[in-house]
């Protein structure tokens, strides 16, 4: 019997059966092919969604390299949309899909943090952890009082605090030290030096994940739907928002300020020891007047007085002192000049001679002489000062907490004061505004001076990186030092994890 017939359909089936395979084959290896190819597409635009982050910070870097009064011009540092939200950094043009960023900071509202703002977020607005214990060499437990001022704190957390910081092994009154560390498992010693991290107080007792990051898990400075069960479950009162943050909105390691005036060059040093030299600088400032009577005050001091002079005092005039004279006196703050008279004897005569001070204690004059002081000269040699607080822009919180302002005087600062001064207000750009108020009297504002600033050079930003039409995001926070010479990254970290966290 002939089969022939069946065999060939045989052959067809299987020729069919192999055309199927290899079809399903080649479409399963397009469709790996296809996937492969979005999952590089889509991992080349998360990358250059990190490269649209960076490209924030290299602005804000630049920015800062300004001329203060163009800065200034453009619209400042500190709440500055124009400037710094959603700014294009590749379009079409580059053969790139749009994308951009935003500079973001928390915006500080009547004293409390509240919400968002495009700018920059001046660390000295904060509590500078590695410089708080100066707080102790002006007031008995100033460091724990300003510590107290956190939401949430208490005495023996406060105490734990600065023993984990302090050199010593003493403990203070409700704090811990190497004997309470040893008992832990895995057992550790305090750090006793200066903090590397803000984190690194996780490892002191009493310190939580709650109290110091709260309740704002993606660190966008809002406290959201999906967040709220932590501030729930925290025991700590958040009815003022003012844990959303954590203790981290407040504190910080790189707070400094540049000793410059408000034109970007150095100032000059009252306690410069060629006093020639500091005559001549002072001419290039200063009336002839007001140059002569410090060079005077240099070389003989404040005269000790309870009242009124016995002898009326006469004018310092125009000749130039006897710079033969060596300095006998060093100032430790600009306000040692006010209200100061100098005496001055002949050598020949041995006739002493009381000398009027052009700075008097007096509040309305203050006001007119006070702020070209400040801006002008500087007792500190160093180019730059460290952790002083800027009352312009702590939230009331921290203010509340440096000695000698007391709860009115804070709520009267934040009523008046000006975030980031302009040209038209430069009686805000120093401290001293305060005096100059009627805020704080001269001996109160000199117990101040070492604490309250209204500069900081050093700047936090958190940077999102996006695309106008969607897709991958990069999220950056990152710690700009302008202090000297070119602005330089000193801290850097990835929150792209944590979601994109704003808007734009």
């Amino acid at each position: 019997m002939n089969r022939t017939p069946s065999r060939r359909a045989l052959v067809l089936i299987v020729v069919m059966v192999v055309i199927a395979m290899l079809s399903l084959a080649g479409f399963t290896y397009g469709e790996l092919m296809f996937g492969e190819h979005e999952a590089a597409v889509l991992h080349g635009k998360a990358l250059q969604a990190r490269v649209l982050s960076d490209s924030g910070i290299d602005l804000v870097k630049s920015v800062l390299m300004e001329d203060p009064a163009l800065i200034e011009e453009n619209g400042g540092l500190y709440d500055n949309a124009g400037r710094f939200q959603g700014v294009l950094a590749m379009d079409e043009t580059t053969g790139a899909e749009p994308g951009r960023f935003s500079v973001v900071a928390p915006r500080v509202d009547q004293g409390e943090l509240s919400g968002v703002r495009y700018g920059l977020e001046n660390e000295s607005a904060k509590l500078n952890l590695n410089e708080i214990l100066l707080a102790d060499l002006i007031e008995a437990d100033g460091a724990r009082n300003l510590l107290m001022s956190l939401p949430g704190m208490t005495e023996d957390v406060a105490d734990a605090i600065l023993d984990w910081i302090d050199e010593d092994d003493d403990q203070r009154e409700f704090g811990a030290e190497a004997d309470f560390y040893s008992g832990m498992s895995p057992p550790y010693a305090p750090k006793n030096g200066p903090l590397d991290t803000v984190e690194e107080l996780l490892l002191v007792r009493g310190v939580t994940p709650w109290l110091l990051f709260g309740g704002d898990v993606n660190r966008n400075f809002t406290l959201e739907t999906t967040e709220e069960v932590y501030v729930g479950n925290s025991g700590v009162d958040n009815s003022d928002g003012s844990m959303t943050c954590g203790w981290a909105a407040y504190l910080t390691l790189y707070s400094a300020e540049t000793n410059l005036q408000s034109d970007g060059t150095a100032r000059i040093n009252l306690n410069e020891t060629d006093l020639e030299v500091l005559h001549e600088q002072l001419k290039e400032k200063f009336s002839d007047e007001w140059a002569n009577f410090i060079i005077l005050f240099r070389q003989n001091g404040p005269m000790d007085l309870e009242g009124p002079p016995p002898t009326p005092p006469q004018q310092v005039g125009s000749q130039a002192p006897d710079f033969e004279i060596e300095p006998t006196y060093s100032f430790s703050q600009v306000l040692d000049l006010i209200g100061k008279y100098t005496q001055v004897t002949n050598p020949m005569t041995n006739q002493a001679t009381i000398i009027d001070t052009p700075f008097p204690d007096n509040p309305g004059l203050i006001a007119t002489y006070l702020p070209q002081l400040m801006d002008a000269v500087t007792v500190v040699k160093e180019p730059a000062i460290r952790g002083r607080i800027n009352i312009n822009q702590a939230p009331r919180t921290l203010l509340l907490g440096i000695p000698g302002l007391t709860p009115d005087v804070v709520e009267n600062i934040i009523a008046d004061r000006s975030p980031e001064p302009t040209e038209n207000e430069p009686e805000f750009r120093h401290e001293t505004w305060l005096l100059t108020k009627g805020m704080v009297t001269l001996d109160e504002m000199k117990e101040l001076m070492p604490l309250v600033t209204c500069g900081g050079a050093v700047y936090r930003v958190q940077v999102l990186g996006y695309y106008e039409n969607g897709g991958p995001t990069a999220r950056a926070e990152a710690i700009i030092d302008a202090t000297s010479g070119t602005p330089g990254v000193v801290f850097w970290r990835d929150l792209t994890h944590l979601g994109r966290g704003f808007a734009e």
